[in-house]
């Protein structure tokens, strides 16, 4: 049995939606010692001071200090907090032949369509209430299955193990149940959340709604060698992050976490990593101790940001689709991703850091770069440094069916990161 494993697998089974993440970190967090900061009050940051602050329900940032008036730079491991599915869309209620009842709902980034087919799924997310005259939001989860996206037989489409092209508006909407009765056409899911949460339907404003996979976490291989869950992709590096930066023991500067949310559409949000919110609190932090905008720029050319995001493991039946001598295995230490479009961040210089902290405490590293004639995507690690002029590096775990409904990822691959985060907030900076 595998700890680091067994605490990730059990964080995702309890945190159905980005919401249900924001929250559960918030807990670990206090359960350590961390106090929240507000936005809209004044900061008042003590020695060995452990603190937290929040952004949308959905992204947060943590960090720790050591002697505020004589740190020197900032040590940040940054990652995001959402994973493809599908986003349950207002007035959502769909009756076919009087008979079937189907959600309306649109994909939430770029999933693997084809997984979602025949899975027990539920309903998870917040759902904004009014309650003594004011309108706060409060979270959901259905927790057993209530739905599900049944295929098509093959009797009924012979073609389809030779490829087909899934219409997300026609093929991908679930079905609910069937229809008891003509008052529950309009406001059957609004009916269901009033019940579920306690409230009148009167109160129910609104809602932000996602579908989740029930199915728990499994070791899988002869050896338990991997573990098998859906949304490895990203919080396999989120909870990897807060985990270190609460067992780590800092010797200097100032330790900092960074969960965002919407990488997987663009991260073009106030939540996301092309906002402003790293950079705000960073300067909030400076500030609050009495420096001023070039103390704050001196420490951030002394820091250093890991950009942590899941990376692509060799397929064993796809061997073609990886760069010729760069494909990360599984199991076999967490991976440096490089491109020379700077689709990742990382440099000789950042690699090399990184490459020296690891050698430290005898954790292997591997990279990652895409086959030249197959551009891949990118990550938060670019758009952060479009706001920070600071140096960093892209690297995640290498897992295979990223963006599945079910990812794998390796046993050992995840104790590595862990160690390697912590080793990071333990040390100090370029």
């Amino acid at each position: 049995m595998n700890k680091y494993v067994n605490g990730l697998m059990d964080f995702i089974d309890n945190s159905p939606s980005v919401y249900h993440v924001n929250k559960n970190i918030r807990k670990r967090l206090e359960e350590n010692g961390f106090t929240e900061l507000l936005r809209s009050e004044k900061w008042k940051l003590k020695n060995n001071g452990k603190y937290f602050i929040s952004n949308g329900d959905s992204a947060i940032i943590a960090f720790t200090v050591n002697d505020i008036k004589k740190f020197t730079h900032f040590n940040i491991v940054g990652s995001h907090s959402d994973s493809p599915t599908f986003r349950i869309k207002p007035n959502p209620i769909m009756i076919e032949k009087d008979k079937y009842i189907k959600l309306n709902t649109e994909v939430y980034g770029g999933p693997i369509l084809s997984t979602w087919f025949d899975r027990n799924l539920s309903i998870a997310g917040r759902v904004s209430v009014v309650e003594n005259k004011k309108i706060i939001s409060k979270l959901i989860d259905f927790e057993k299955p209530v739905t599900t996206i049944p295929n098509l037989a093959i009797h009924m489409n012979r073609e389809i193990n030779k490829g087909y092209t899934y219409n997300p508006q026609k093929d991908t909407l679930p079905i609910l149940g069937m229809l008891a009765s003509d008052l529950e056409k309009d406001d059957l899911l609004i009916s269901l959340i009033s019940e579920k949460l306690n409230v009148n339907k009167e109160n129910i404003l609104d809602f932000d709604l996602f579908l989740y996979d029930t199915e728990k976490g499994k070791y899988i291989g002869l050896n338990e060698e991997f573990y098998s869950i859906g949304r490895i992709d990203n919080l396999g590096m989120a909870y990897s992050s807060i985990e270190a930066l609460t067992t780590s023991k800092s010797k200097s500067g100032i330790n900092v976490v960074l969960i965002s949310n919407h990488e997987e559409i663009g991260s073009m949000t106030k939540e996301g990593a092309d906002s402003p919110f790293l950079r705000d609190v960073l300067q909030r932090i400076v500030y609050s101790t009495g420096g001023n905008f070039e103390d704050f720029d001196i420490a951030i050319d002394n820091s250093f940001m890991i950009s942590a995001d899941q990376a692509h493991a060799l397929h064993p039946n796809y061997v073609e689709k990886n760069d010729p001598t760069n494909f990360p295995i599984i199991n076999e230490g967490p991976c440096i991703k490089m491109a020379a479009r700077m689709s990742y961040t990382s440099d000789s210089v950042s690699a090399s850091f990184i490459n020296k902290l690891s050698k430290d405490i005898d954790v292997p590293v591997q990279y990652f770069v895409n086959r030249s004639d197959m551009p891949g995507g990118s990550t938060i690690g670019p758009i952060n440094s479009s706001h920070l002029n600071i140096k960093s590096v892209d690297m995640g775990c290498p897992i295979l069916g990223m963006h599945s409904v079910r990812e794998l990822g390796g046993s050992k691959d995840q104790e590595y990161i862990h160690l390697l985060f912590e080793k990071f907030f333990e040390d100090i900076a370029l």
